[in-house]
């Protein structure tokens, strides 16, 4: 490869890398708008997530497309071909983040129309907080190629399962203890769960980042508790 074509290609990765870290900040924003609406039972704001999530979707297929290209035009091998499958999966699992925050976003605006459950709502706003560390540490564990900070997410997840097994203790009292608001009850669950799944998004992410920088696939060797979730 000549050098001028050499530079290019390296810029290119660099874009890249660039457009993922952009992706994966937004869905860090993504997350804490959620959190935020929740715990203050915002229906605007969580109006306000749901379309910014559009935004995501769209920047998405461009990372795809921008991803796909290098691999048709450069043929990389090696590190490089691992770098780029890796981010063709990092990029799906941004997505799938934005949704789940969304998600959280939906189940707001309708226990908005209720009053609120003052136990639970700053739990949950925890629980997000730590979802979101683990978003950040598996995107700079990506964008730094850092193999020993991607294992240091999936250490993260188990405080997040146990975060998810006392929110939903917590929701099961609340409903007993108020059978009338069973459906907000379940509504605060749901959110739990759908924090979980950001957690596992992040997870899929460090254990792509351990395969790109080792070669080594550890994504059906690590005992997870959420596995079965």
């Amino acid at each position: 490869m000549g050098t001028h074509t050499s530079r290019a290609y390296e810029q290119e990765l660099r874009d890249l890398k660039a457009r993922l870290l952009a992706m994966g900040a937004r869905c860090e924003s993504l997350i804490h708008m959620a959190s935020r609406a929740f715990e203050n039972l915002d229906s605007a704001l969580a109006h306000e997530v749901e379309e910014s999530d559009r935004t995501l979707n769209i920047e998405e297929m461009a990372i795809d497309q921008m991803t796909v290209r290098i691999l048709a035009l450069r043929q990389p091998v090696g590190r490089d071909l691992r770098f780029l499958v890796t981010a063709l999966k990092v990029v799906t699992d941004l997505e799938r983040i934005g949704d789940e925050a969304v998600n959280v976003a939906e189940r707001t605006v309708e226990l908005a129309a209720h009053p609120p459950i003052a136990n639970l709502q700053p739990k949950l706003a925890e629980m997000a907080d730590a979802a979101s560390r683990m978003v950040r540490m598996a995107l700079d564990s990506f964008v730094e190629e850092d193999a020993s900070m991607a294992r240091h997410v999936l250490s993260e997840d188990d405080a997040v399962d146990a975060l998810y097994g006392e929110l939903l203790r917590m929701s099961m009292q609340f409903i007993r203890s108020q059978p009338e608001r069973v459906e907000d009850g379940m509504r605060i669950a749901s959110c739990a769960k759908y924090l979980e799944r950001i957690a596992d998004h992040a997870t899929n992410i460090a254990e792509m980042v351990i395969y790109m920088v080792s070669g080594d696939d550890v994504r059906h060797f690590v005992s997870r508790s959420s596995s079965s979730g």
